[in-house]
């Protein structure tokens, strides 16, 4: 016997507790799991957790994606991605744990059936409870409804205990209700300050990089936690006419030189880029921009040097990006957010590696316009408009734990625009986090290196900018940057170190506090 509980917030007479609705009344449905009278009528929003320890945890991850989408679970967003030591059972190798808003119209049995196919498929056998497995797919939500029966429990009973549930869950979620189906599932944990206060009382963010659970972004074959540590990409532009050194890397031979100067140096990536973005750049063909990168890509990829280093491509272009990454790229920067090449989400979706989506208006050529130079609040206008591209990314396919975000210094913006960025970093994570949880926790690039608000403000050509790039990323590392793109590894890099120890600091505080 199955017992179906319906939240329903706009019939029934709801009371406040706290900020969340609490049930008056139910619609109860009485069903057997194996009954066809289930909730085919409509779609449900429904949350759905992944693990995976055993085997390629990440490729059992795209599998059980795939196969879900195939077998009508359109999922709409996925949390970030965790690394966490295993529970229950501890004598096991370590989980990654993630989760997924979808919707479907699969009734709550058939989609428990779906979801153990679908585990089958991927390899898993009856084994020890809470032991290995290949994938681990639970029902955390189903629509407003609480179900309950021999085999299905919803909301899954042990969410509440469970940080490594618990911290995707949140990510799926933003700071702001946006609809009736989130409020019910606030209300569901019982808690007067819904899921939030729940997973406050937890330990919330404190929990991440302790208690053997890391928020990671798969690129390279491993798991990057970019909490660690800033981590400092090198500038490698191989284009004749780069505002700061263009010609100066165009052979192969200087540029692999330049590469083993930055890693020399500290560089942790190397960004490649071979089309000039500066304002007014004329657009050069995919052709001529593999012409121009691939022999180098070709020699960077192969240099002893570079092992255990990223290697990223800057292109918006998709094809570009596909040869990029076929030729040995761990990872895609596009300064356009895939707005100047409509198949570029499509193929970032199938190639498995990290992108970076940056805020742009209109192109290089158009970018400092009078038009695009309009805002009334820049932060605010920007993580409204970056959120929408990266919205449409994983619409189309690519996971939130595989992008990056990145405002746009320098990029549709003015001397103050670019100051407003460096001051508010932290505002702009928190308007995105109104929306999505995860995008906000997404690892940040931050791009000022000898720009031209820099010379604006310190009257010196784009070489002798360096001093003010430091200044500039300082600020932006002390606001919580994650990755920064520098032409001067060497000096920014004591910058970051600096800035890290800060950070450190400040987050022993708070945690003793805590």
């Amino acid at each position: 016997m199955s017992i179906l509980k319906y939240l329903g917030t706009s019939r029934h007479k709801l009371f406040a507790a706290g900020k969340y609705p609490k049930v008056l009344s139910f619609s109860t449905f009485h069903t057997t799991p194996n009954s066809s009278v289930e909730l085919h009528s409509q779609e449900e929003e429904i949350v759905i957790a992944l693990g995976s320890n055993v085997g390629d945890r990440l490729h059992n991850f795209k599998e059980a994606l795939k196969l879900m989408k195939n077998s009508g679970i359109n999922i709409t967003r996925h949390a970030c991605l965790y690394e966490t030591a295993p529970a229950y059972v501890t004598d096991q190798p370590r989980f990654i744990n993630s989760a997924v808003r979808a919707v479907t119209k699969l009734g709550p049995h058939e989609l428990l059936s779906t979801l153990k196919r679908i585990e089958k498929d991927l390899g898993r056998t009856d084994g020890i409870r809470y032991g290995p497995r290949p994938i681990d797919l639970d029902i955390l939500f189903y629509g407003k409804y609480k179900v309950r029966s021999d085999i299905l429990t919803v909301p899954h009973e042990r969410i509440w205990e469970r940080p490594f549930v618990m911290a995707p869950l949140m990510d799926l979620l933003g700071s702001a209700i946006d609809n009736d189906t989130v409020a019910a599932w606030h209300s569901f944990s019982g808690h007067s300050g819904g899921l939030s206060g729940l997973w406050e009382d937890l330990g919330s963010e404190t929990l991440i990089g302790e208690e053997g659970m890391y928020r990671v972004i798969p690129v390279a074959n491993g798991l990057l936690d970019w909490s660690k540590r800033t981590s400092v990409m090198g500038i490698l532009n191989v284009t004749p006419d780069s505002f700061s050194d263009g010609g100066n890397f165009l052979s192969v031979e200087s540029a692999v030189s330049q590469v083993r100067l930055m890693i020399s140096e500290g560089a942790d990536m190397i960004d490649i880029g071979a089309q000039s973005t500066r304002p007014m750049a004329s657009r050069i063909s995919v052709e001529e921009e593999l012409g121009r990168l691939i022999p180098i890509l070709e020699a960077v990829v192969s240099m002893p040097e570079v092992e255990g280093k990223l290697i990223s491509v800057d292109t918006f272009y998709s094809e570009v990006a596909l040869e990029a990454v076929s030729n040995g790229a761990h990872l895609i920067n596009d300064v356009s957010a895939g707005q100047l090449d409509s198949n570029m989400f499509k193929v970032m979706a199938d190639l498995d590696v990290p992108y970076v989506a940056m805020h742009m208006r209109g192109d290089p050529s158009t970018m400092q316009n009078s038009e695009n130079l309009k805002y009334d609040n820049v932060c605010k206008e920007i993580s409204s408009e970056l959120y929408s591209r990266v919205r449409e990314a994983e619409m189309s396919g690519i996971p939130a734990w595989r992008i990056i975000t990145d405002p746009g210094i320098g990029f549709s913006k003015k001397t103050e625009h670019n100051l407003e960025i460096l001051l508010g970093l932290p505002d702009i994570r928190k308007e995105i986090g109104t929306r999505s949880l995860s995008i906000s926790h997404a690892p940040m690039l931050i791009g000022p290196s000898r720009k031209r608000f820099l010379g604006e403000i310190c009257p010196r050509p784009a070489a002798e900018r360096d001093p003010a790039t430091i200044a500039s990323v300082t600020a932006g590392v002390l606001g919580g940057a994650n990755i920064v793109r520098v032409h001067n590894v060497k000096d920014n890099l004591d910058a970051v170190k600096l800035c890290d120890a800060i950070l450190r600091q400040k987050s022993s505080h708070m945690k003793s506090r805590h």
